[in-house]
């Protein structure tokens, strides 16, 4: 599986276990210390349903930081399948430690494989196509690498990661510049390399992208007949992206136009928690 994003997380993942288990434990975990402390035990995670795996850092961040003499042996990595009732994760340790870790290590694998087998279906839907399928910025607050490198593990692709690392010129943007072709001009002047991209609504707008010199081209809302005049149109000059009004129906129309990108915001968005469970054994 795709681990560029993974590498570059190491300080993330740490503050966002750091702040999960700070809001979870808070002063203590004063249920488990019900359990003598010298009291050892084994936890087996499995999968009740069908799903993508993905968040296993994060998952050995929380054990690791509520106690490093936990023991994690992953029998699945990111990306990979799993089955109901698979067990893939088996565990090690002071039986307090499994018990407090519990939760929030549940609570990042259910999330970030929610995500990742979102983004698994929704690629699944445009194999043979061609088109890479990207997220968007519509992620849980405080979470949003997290989710990012979940999309990964789909087989889906990352968009622009936040307002910093890429122009995206929508209509507002257009109107308070005075044009496409001055915000375009601007972009390039005030910060040099970085991409830019122009929303348009009309292929008469797409001209204009063009023509002012835009990297990236989102089609918002166009149809799939407009869409293919503007993939002719375009010729290889920019990349172009289908957005807006995108669903299940007509994604696979849509990537069959000859588009390069389409983003979909239900991919970090529209996600239903996974369901694992720990089992404790003495």
């Amino acid at each position: 599986m795709p681990n560029l994003i993974l590498d570059n997380l190491q300080a993330t993942i740490h503050d966002d276990v750091a702040r999960a288990l700070a809001e979870d434990v808070g002063e203590g975990d004063i249920t488990a210390a019900l359990i003598p402390a010298e009291r050892r035990a084994s936890a087996t995670i499995i999968s009740r349903e069908q799903a993508t795996l993905s968040g296993t850092a994060w998952a050995d961040e929380v054990f690791r930081q509520v106690d490093p003499a936990i023991e994690v042996e992953w029998r699945a990595a990111d990306g990979d399948q799993l089955e109901p009732n698979q067990p893939f994760c088996l565990l090690r340790g002071p039986a307090r430690a499994l018990l407090t870790a519990e939760r929030s290590a549940l609570n990042f694998l259910q999330m970030l494989s929610a995500t990742a087998t979102r983004s698994r279906y929704f690629a699944n839907l445009v194999e043979g196509t061609g088109v890479r399928l990207l997220d968007t910025r519509k992620t849980l607050p405080g979470l949003r690498m997290a989710q990012k490198y979940a999309v990964t593990c789909g087989g889906c692709h990352n968009h622009r990661i936040g307002l910093y690392d890429a122009f995206l010129i929508k209509e507002n943007h257009i109107a308070a510049c005075g044009g496409i072709a001055q915000a375009v001009r601007q972009a390039h002047t005030i910060a040099p390399g970085k991409p830019v991209e122009v929303e348009v609504e009309s292929l008469e707008e797409l001209r204009q992208a063009l023509e002012a010199g835009a990297d990236i081209i989102m089609l918002d809302e166009l149809s799939d007949a407009d869409m293919r005049s503007a993939v002719t149109i375009t010729a290889g000059r920019a990349k172009l992206e289908a957005s807006g009004g995108i669903t299940e129906s007509n994604l696979r129309s849509v990537a069959e136009t000859g588009v390069d990108y389409i983003s979909i915001g239900s991919l970090t968005k529209d996600i239903k928690a996974v369901d694992l469970s720990m089992r404790l054994s003495m």
